[in-house]
């Protein structure tokens, strides 16, 4: 991580910034905020803005910091309630309320309802009489909607917040000015002025919970992570997710590669499944997809590593019988804990969420192995769409450059003749296979081929594929068919096919 400004006297260092008490956030601070400047969290209603304040005042108190509270919007009871809901205390926090019983008495003349040049001077005054007397290390500000209504004009709103950084700083504060954006999107007074400036953001989509994303806007001094962050916010408080970024990651391993489980197939991939690379396995519902990848997951964990499955159509129990009906059991994996499987709803999760469960399994998990299964869901509920294939690329860019070997289910629409996926992922896969439906002799039968591969020299034929109580079996390449990967297969010979008996060939 680079920092700009002089060592000696920089608050902006690692070591020296103040934590959030969010740990993805200080991720994307690059360690936090430096201290004794002015920050502006900026957002809609509901965004977050209040815990967001609370988590940073409850780490300081953790730390020992003196924190303080000042409310022209909330009264402390409200501030209280929140902090329950998310099983925190305030004790040790001080709540300076602003629209208390006093102030709201019809005795009050100063009362901060009626904006006039008396009551902002008045409110301000209070404020910094209490942070002279207390001298809180943080402090957060909630909100300036209230103070720019007081201001009545651009200018004197200016000066007054100027006149409070002015008076924070010489204090020693780290201070969060909130800010809820119903002067409108326009308004820029506090960006110049801010330290830095963090910006919170609510999509409201058509189905499912709505998604949060942060964005650093700006951060003097500092080298942050910059772009759109996914969060979620609930009970316990804010959950950031940094962006992933694949170029900060990677190391060496070995690069041989590991059988699929299956002989046959190690020999259409031109030996096996290399670690370092991603497999696309595309084809139609019910043709095999999902069977051959818990083969090669079965294999893997027989060999001693651990694997992640992220599962988006098939439920978990239905995953496990089917896996048991073809001799693949995966209840003595999950059991010792070599199998990792995640059941995701794909309108509840965020792209951000899902990349973070995704490197947490791979650092902390030490897995060897992803499977994706499969995609097509998390591509639907996915919000902005058209970053997809950027923030695919990345995810596979990352598990690529930890030498791990990653799976991804895609299906495709329709059962023979044409097929089409909605979003195209083959030119990000480093191998490709593809499973397709033929007629023989009156039986619906399966076929499977290696389409690409970037790491090997592959076969390029196409064999026959069943699914029974031993697992996945490949055939022999069915030379006497043609039209396979049209949908119109013809039958041209006398070549034997997997259930015929003893491998007789088939009568003319």
């Amino acid at each position: 991580m680079t920092y700009h400004l002089n060592p000696a006297s920089s608050p902006s260092l690692p070591n020296s910034a103040a934590r959030t008490g969010i740990a993805g956030l200080d991720d994307v601070l690059g360690g936090g905020l430096p201290p004794r400047h002015l920050y502006l969290v900026e957002g809609s209603p509901g965004t977050g803005k209040t815990t967001l304040a609370l988590q940073f005042l409850i780490e300081g108190r953790d730390k020992g910091e003196r924190g303080l509270y000042v409310t022209l919007s909330e009264t402390s009871e409200e501030l209280a309630q929140v902090a329950q809901s998310h099983g925190w205390s305030l004790d040790g926090i001080r709540v300076f309320d602003l629209v208390s019983d006093e102030g709201l008495s019809e005795e009050a003349e100063q009362t901060i309802l009626h904006p006039s040049e008396f009551e902002l001077g008045e409110t301000t005054r209070e404020v910094m009489r209490l942070v002279g007397e207390l001298k809180p290390q943080r402090v957060a500000f909630d909100s300036l909607s209230e103070l720019r209504l007081l201001a009545q004009s651009p200018l004197r709103y200016r000066r007054q917040i100027l006149a409070l950084k002015r008076f924070f700083a010489q204090l020693g504060c780290t201070v969060l000015m909130l800010d809820d954006k119903t002067s409108g999107e326009g308004d820029q007074q506090l960006h110049s002025i801010a330290h830095g400036v963090v910006h919170l953001n609510q999509n409201t989509n058509t189905y499912g919970p709505d998604k949060r994303q942060l964005r650093v806007v700006k951060l003097r001094g500092v080298k942050f992570r910059s772009g759109d962050h996914d969060f979620d916010l609930d009970r316990g408080g804010l959950v950031v997710f940094p962006r992933l970024a694949a170029g900060e990651h990677g190391g060496k391993f070995d690069e041989t590669p590991i059988s699929t489980g299956t002989a046959a197939l190690d020999d259409m991939l031109g030996g096996g499944l290399s670690p370092g690379s991603n497999l696309l396995l595309a084809g139609p519902a019910g043709v095999g997809k999902t069977t051959t990848a818990i083969s090669c997951a079965v294999a893997a964990m027989r060999r001693g590593d651990k694997v992640a499955y992220y599962l988006f159509d098939e439920g978990f129990s239905s995953l496990r019988q089917r896996s048991r009906a073809l001799g693949l059991d995966i209840d003595p994996f999950i059991a010792n804990g070599q199998l990792l499987i995640r059941s995701f709803d794909p309108a509840e999760v965020s792209p951000g969420q899902f990349a973070h469960a995704v490197r947490e399994a791979v650092e902390k998990d030490q897995v060897r192995m992803v499977v994706l299964d499969s995609l097509n869901s998390y591509m639907q509920a996915m919000p902005g769409g058209q970053y997809l294939l950027l923030q695919m690329h990345e995810l596979l860019s990352y598990l690529n450059s930890m030498g791990v070997v990653t799976l991804i289910i895609l299906s495709l629409h329709g059962t023979v003749g044409e097929m089409r996926s909605d979003i195209d992922l083959s030119y990000l896969s480093d191998a490709m296979v593809q499973y397709r439906f033929f007629e023989a002799r009156g039986e619906v039968l399966k076929a499977i081929s290696v389409i690409k591969s970037r790491t090997a020299q592959h076969e390029s034929t196409i064999r026959e594929l069943r699914l029974g109580a031993n697992g996945v079996q490949i055939g022999k390449p069915l030379t006497d068919f043609h039209g396979i990967l049209l949908g119109a297969a013809k039958y041209t010979g006398r070549q034997a096919l997997l259930g015929d008996a003893d491998g007789a060939p088939a009568q003319s």
